[in-house]
């Protein structure tokens, strides 16, 4: 597995510059050859991840691909995995928390992401994630610019801390991050991509069952999440912290 430290920030600023205008396959071909199966493709089924998928796919990529499930996603998520594992003939690997929703339920209280949000996002997506990241060089997301503001400046190639409390960091690659969302759909549209039909029924970004709403097609990418709070992130990527309290 390449060190992370053979990477100075000037060079992640070219290669970051050098991916820019390129296609995404480009990116994902050099991390593949960079790294092998060090480098792998997480995932929540947006529209992003799965165009990533079909991209390695045409390439002859086999990255490896991973999904986080917190025991609280909706049965139309759980039943795309199993389509695009048949769509993509791949096996995605599937991350859980520590505790099923009703242990956590017992420690902590019922409805943890009703009174917070952010310690129920850290406990059953932050964690799982930051376990397998630990076992990874490169983290290849779909994160793109256009979604939110907290996300306009994301690079294509950064290097990224996913725990600082013990001070790990990884490569974090975005290969679409100047895509917009018009474009992630004509091209889902176009390869005849499986995906989910929630979509379809005015949800615009589709998370934990319990925090996601149906907001309608003319709302921001990120909106019907966490109504009621001022929060827009799970955590995942921004690695916020939370105490048990």
């Amino acid at each position: 597995m390449p060190l992370l430290s053979a990477f100075s920030p000037s060079e992640l600023g070219q290669l970051s510059a050098r991916f820019e205008n390129a296609e995404p396959v480009e990116l994902l071909r050099w991390a593949w050859n960079e790294f092998g199966p060090a480098a792998a493709i997480g995932t929540s089924f947006q529209g992003a991840g799965i165009v990533i998928m079909n991209e390695a796919r045409r390439a002859g990529l086999p990255l490896p691909v991973f999904t986080i499930d917190t025991g609280l996603l909706f049965p139309q998520t759980v039943e795309l995995k199993q389509r695009l594992e048949e769509f993509f003939q791949i096996e995605i690997e599937v991350l859980r928390p520590d505790q099923t929703p009703d242990e956590q339920a017992a420690d902590l209280g019922p409805r943890l992401w009703a009174r917070n949000p952010d310690l129920c996002c850290t406990l059953r997506k932050v964690f799982p994630l930051q376990r397998k990241l630990a076992s990874l060089s490169a983290w290849i997301t779909g994160l793109r610019r256009s979604q939110s503001s907290s996300r306009a400046e994301i690079g294509l190639v950064e290097l990224y801390p996913f725990d600082p409390i013990r001070d790990l960091q990884i490569l974090k690659l975005n290969p679409l991050a100047n895509w917009t969302a018009d474009k992630v759909w004509e091209y889902v549209h176009h390869h005849g991509i499986p995906y989910n039909p929630l979509r379809d029924l005015g949800f615009r970004s589709i998370g934990c069952e319990p925090c996601t709403r149906a907001v309608g097609g003319t709302a921001g990418e990120r909106a019907g999440r966490w109504i009621g709070f001022e929060k827009t992130e799970c955590g995942i990527h921004t690695f916020l912290g939370a105490k048990l309290v």
